[in-house]
């Protein structure tokens, strides 16, 4: 059971980290800042 409720936690967590990155490169104001913004992110990791 906590096996379950740990694994629906971290879709949860993972669902909200995708839509701030998402967000994040949504707001780029073009090409390259999206490219440099992608960069950045990738680098994160």
């Amino acid at each position: 059971m906590f096996i379950y409720l740990f694994m629906l936690l971290r879709k949860a967590l993972d669902r909200a980290e995708h839509s701030r990155r998402d967000a994040y490169l949504a707001t780029a104001a073009d090409m390259v800042e999206l490219e440099r913004r992608m960069q950045s992110l990738e680098l994160d990791r």
